[in-house]
């Protein structure tokens, strides 16, 4: 009986949730955008939620497939280009909540 590897999907998920938490972090700053009606936060938490959508519509899904084909051809799975421009979106995402705390606290 061949064992099933769930390596691939525990990936897949940690993207997700990465993701997730980008967007949650653009949420929080919307929030605060709308309690003090100020329009550069609002256009800030847009930024980031598009970052959020970008890695989890885009990104995530590209690398998956690319990693189950990889696995598949018995190649190499590691894809450091979309592991680097995730570090780059949860980078970018914490640096927008910090100047959003310590401008507008």
């Amino acid at each position: 009986m061949k064992q099933v590897e769930t390596q691939p999907e525990r990936t897949g998920l940690a993207w997700q949730r990465t993701a997730l938490g980008v967007l949650a972090v653009a949420g929080l700053i919307a929030h605060g955008a709308f309690l003090d009606g100020d329009l550069l936060l609002v256009l800030l938490s847009g930024g980031v939620a598009l970052l959020g959508l970008l890695l989890l519509g885009a990104v995530a899904p590209r690398r998956y497939r690319r990693m189950l084909g990889a696995i598949a051809a018995g190649g190499n799975a590691a894809a450091e280009r979309s592991v680097l421009l995730a570090v780059g979106v949860v980078m970018m995402a914490a640096l927008a909540a910090a100047c959003a705390v310590l401008v507008y606290a």
